[in-house]
């Protein structure tokens, strides 16, 4: 079993240890119901959610890596637990980022890429909102999305890729990256994202907004961007791109027809969609499905015509409601009955 698997259901054991599990299970439930979330605070300050959230950060390596402050998880485990529970709840009531610090990262391609890392304390104060809205936006996440998720990883988004290539023999492949995603988030429309899905906590969202505009050591104030390194940012990330998710799925995938399919569940427990898709594929619409891991994205498509349409609309989509740009020399349109492709790190071929 790999590290992510084992961390994944430590954290479900803290959950149930803590009993806060019943609690984001409801959470969870009433978002899929479509209900208002207007006072979050209540919870994610409670004495439960706030020793959860410490359990898990300890686990987490990175809580050994000091902030701007120079502290790391040692100087919070020095603390008694109702001192930290009670410091906790007091900067709830009035929060204000210390500063992010700014560290250069290697990449494989010899460049460098920004980490912000905010204090440990900063750092426990997501970790207590992350629990409390995840299953929220769980809920409101597309099947597409397997980055960052809870019981969801790599293995999901191959298993998907390999289902429309080996399966549904769609070779025709979209590979989109954006430049400098996580640098140039929107705020504004990051918070608009937020609100709807249902969180409509004021307090909550001003002090997501104050997150995102902490000031980075030596740069100061962002205008945009939400700093890789924070515990809350994977989450937002996937907020920003759950809009992009379900444009697509909705040009295809959930696209009605005049005679849905009766409902026969396959025994992986996934609906049967075979009459539906022959039905679609008599129209003029243009087949295609995406596949996303965080930032890294790929749309399969069976045209190359298609592919060509559907590239320059997705470029012009994310540029006039996400406020992004593609990278023209790393985005491309593959055929994987000739080439290779990197697929999320690992290389695939058409057999």
């Amino acid at each position: 079993m790999t590290g992510r698997k084992l961390l994944k259901r430590q954290k479900l054991r803290n959950n149930e240890y803590y009993d806060m599990q019943s609690v984001f299970d409801e959470l969870y439930k009433n978002s899929l119901a479509e209900r208002e979330f207007k006072n979050l605070i209540s919870i994610i300050t409670t004495e439960e959610n706030i020793r959860l959230a410490y359990r898990n950060l300890k686990k987490n390596a990175g809580s050994k890596t000091p902030g701007t402050d120079g502290k790391s998880i040692a100087d919070l485990a020095k603390m008694s637990e109702p001192e930290l529970i009670g410091l906790v709840q007091q900067k709830f009531k009035w929060y204000q980022p210390q500063s992010v610090r700014r560290k250069e990262i290697p990449k494989g391609n010899g460049k460098t890429r920004p980490l912000g890392i905010p204090t440990i304390m900063d750092r426990l104060i997501q970790q207590c909102i992350l629990q409390v809205i995840e299953p929220i936006c769980e809920a409101k996440f597309c099947e597409t999305s397997n980055g960052f998720r809870p019981n969801r990883g790599v293995e999901n988004a191959l298993a998907q890729a390999e289902k429309h290539m080996q399966k549904s023999n769609l070779h025709i492949v979209i590979d989109i990256d954006v430049k400098g995603f996580f640098d140039n988030v929107n705020h504004g429309k990051l918070l608009r994202q937020i609100w709807a899905m249902g969180i409509h906590d004021k307090k909550l969202l001003s002090i997501i907004s104050a997150m995102m505009k902490a000031e980075v050591a030596g740069i100061g104030f962002p205008e945009k961007g939400t700093p890789q390194g924070g515990i809350i940012s994977p989450l937002l990330s996937n907020i920003v791109l759950n809009e992009l998710d379900w444009w697509i799925t909705s040009q295809w995938a959930e696209m009605p027809t005049r005679h849905e399919d009766s409902g026969r569940i396959h025994t992986t427990g996934t609906k049967d969609q075979s009459k539906k898709y022959r039905e679609l594929r008599k129209t003029k619409l243009k087949e295609c499905y995406i596949v996303r891991y965080a930032d890294d994205f790929k749309i399969f498509c069976r045209k190359h015509s298609d592919a060509i349409k559907l590239f320059e609309a997705t470029k012009a989509w994310l540029k006039e409601r996400l406020g992004l740009d593609i990278s023209p020399e790393k985005s491309k349109i593959v055929n994987l009955k000739h080439d290779y492709s990197d697929f999320l790190g690992f290389r695939i071929k058409v057999h």
